[in-house]
């Protein structure tokens, strides 16, 4: 082997360490400030966190200004819990629907922090009408609470869709990372006839979700805890929301994965995740794909070959925005826009439009 084979080698051991993935690094940092100059740790700190915060973006947001309204779908005992629904600037009466859960771990996260926004402004551009929702944090709640919250903001949904403007009859529900995990969790959840619900109750939850879209999602809560997988907050998050380990709570391990609930049942999903993502691990990713054709549930996975957890705020390469731009097309071919396609047809004389 080369001596630069060799340095190679050393350095993606380096970047797979504890030590980067979990940015120990930062707080070696911090704490040398710290003992230097308290003030300048501090503002370092508060300097880095809004940098990261306030910056992460699609590169493909448009630009321009886009609508949303905000409202609040449930009123827990604490706080309210809110969705905002972004539009396309052009005017109809309704419009396809993306809902869209934000990541965090389940334990952390909000709908219009930057990345966020930045998602909902990208497919309100394409068409489509966005429904960016808040949930409730595992820290002080559990796994159940969370889905509560993610059911009853569809529900909202499906019950005011007129006054919103929203074609609920053609929904994909999307999210990223936990966000994808409580979208690919209902859906498989729902579509299951392994549940203890009948086929009406099913059918009533599932009523017009076409599709689900999961960008970096955990397939299988296990998979966080393998060996190769040295994200620490991913572990944190996933006991945390849980309130365990895998190894005393297997059963509500597998409840909450999604992929012990796929069936032929499930609506067609559309997967992207990085080989290289150091919080959800690859695998997941790939044991899903091979149970998804295993259950011959259409679907398409797309792999950034050189991509980390949420790549596509942090790459702006050729292969980044071939996926969003796959991401939109999957979309449209899913969503069907069935009152622009009435125009047509009765414009045409009632003929086919092709």
């Amino acid at each position: 082997m080369s001596e630069q084979s060799l340095f190679s080698k050393g350095i993606n051991r380096i970047k797979k360490s504890y030590f980067m993935v979990n940015k120990f690094y930062l707080w070696l940092l911090f704490f040398f400030l710290l003992a230097f100059n308290g003030a300048i740790a501090f503002s370092g700190a508060v300097v880095v966190f809004i940098l990261f915060l306030f910056t992460r973006r699609v590169p493909l947001e448009p630009k321009g200004h886009y609508l949303f309204d905000t409202y609040v779908y449930k009123q827990t005992a604490t706080i309210p819990l809110k969705l905002d629904c972004w539009y396309p600037n052009e005017q109809k009466k309704h419009y396809p629907v993306v809902f869209f859960a934000h990541g965090g771990g389940w334990i952390s996260g909000f709908r219009n922090q930057p990345n966020n926004v930045s998602w909902s402004k990208y497919l309100a551009s394409k068409g489509f009408a966005v429904v960016s929702i808040d949930y409730r944090y595992g820290i002080n709640n559990r796994m159940e609470d969370i889905l509560k919250d993610y059911s009853d903001a569809l529900e909202f949904v499906k019950s005011q869709a007129k006054s919103l403007r929203l074609d609920t009859s053609n929904m994909a529900l999307m999210g990223l990372s936990a966000g994808g995990h409580l979208a690919l969790l209902y859906a498989a959840y729902y579509s299951s006839k392994e549940t203890t619900l009948n086929d009406e109750e099913r059918a009533a939850r599932m009523s017009g979700i076409q599709t689900v879209v999961a960008f970096y999602t955990p397939s299988d809560l296990h998979d966080i805890f393998e060996k190769d997988n040295k994200s620490l907050f991913a572990r944190f998050a996933t006991i945390t929301t849980l309130k365990g380990l895998p190894d005393n709570m297997n059963d509500v391990y597998r409840y909450y994965s999604p992929i012990y609930w796929v069936s032929h049942n499930l609506p067609p999903v559309f997967m992207a995740h990085g080989k290289e993502d150091d919080v959800v691990p690859f695998s997941s990713a790939v044991k899903l794909a091979r149970k998804l054709k295993e259950c011959s549930v259409d679907y398409k996975f797309y792999v950034h070959k050189k991509g980390n957890h949420a790549f596509e705020f942090v790459m702006k390469d050729f292969q980044t925005i071939r996926i969003l731009e796959s991401t939109i097309n999957f979309l449209k071919s899913k969503l069907s826009d069935k009152e622009n396609l009435k125009a047509d047809t009765e414009k045409k004389g009632g003929q086919d439009a092709c």
